[in-house]
């Protein structure tokens, strides 16, 4: 079940929250707000919405942790996109008026905004340089899906995750630059290059051995 939060509750607790750790929106939430936008709280592992299902919101991560992901018949899990707070996700069907591609899943206690389409829709043609950011994102995340699947077709485990790596490094995604630690398990790893578990703890300590990245006490580094 997912609660529905007052929005002014959570509104004062979050300006409170940036003031000490800035995050970047990809709507502020104030002009979210303003048109209607209302907060969610999720817990870890709920479902916020299914693969195949229709969209009737603009999704805003402002706190937690989402993963964008399917699943196939074998039960087997493909992670799409680790969503980071101030990220949008399950924008597609907002554009193109088809399913969810995907399901996405709270991967901790998360807090969401949601807009309703109709409202979304008017707030992007009322805002050119928002409707430019988000032709600019959609962009961004297909040159990424081109990149994984050439991975997939073309290289090494090492390779996979090293391109990875890299990508998530480049664009300060999932990735600390002031520790340069890793903010992704190794199942996620798993999950988003098509490799099993196994094959990435034996292709990472194989990375390690030949000082490409760190590990400490679980931890990866790079």
């Amino acid at each position: 079940m997912i609660l529905v939060i007052p929005a002014d509750d959570f509104y004062h607790l979050y300006r409170l929250f940036r003031k000490i750790v800035l995050i970047v929106m990809m709507i502020d939430i104030d002009l979210l707000l303003a048109c209607g936008a209302s907060y969610k709280k999720v817990s870890k592992g709920e479902i916020i919405f299914w693969e195949g299902s229709i969209a009737s919101f603009y999704h805003q991560l402002v706190e937690g942790k989402v993963k964008w992901c399917s699943v196939d018949d074998e039960g087997k899990e493909y992670i799409h996109y680790i969503v980071q707070a101030g990220e949008c996700f399950g924008e597609l069907p907002l554009f193109d008026n088809e399913p969810f591609a995907a399901t996405a899943v709270a991967e901790e206690d998360s807090l969401i905004l949601r807009l309703h389409r109709s409202n979304f829709q008017h707030l992007l043609k009322e805002n050119a340089e928002i409707h430019f950011s988000f032709s600019k994102l959609l962009a961004e995340r297909l040159r990424f899906k081109f990149l994984l699947l050439k991975e997939l077709s073309c290289y090494s485990p090492e390779h996979r995750i090293t391109t990875l790596i890299n990508y998530l490094k480049k664009n300060n995604k999932n990735y600390c630059p002031k520790c340069h630690k890793l903010l992704l398990t190794r199942q996620q790893i798993a999950n988003m290059t098509g490799l099993r578990v196994e094959t990435v703890i034996r292709a990472m300590k194989d990375m390690e051995e030949r000082q490409m990245l760190t590990i400490e006490k679980g931890k990866v580094y790079c």
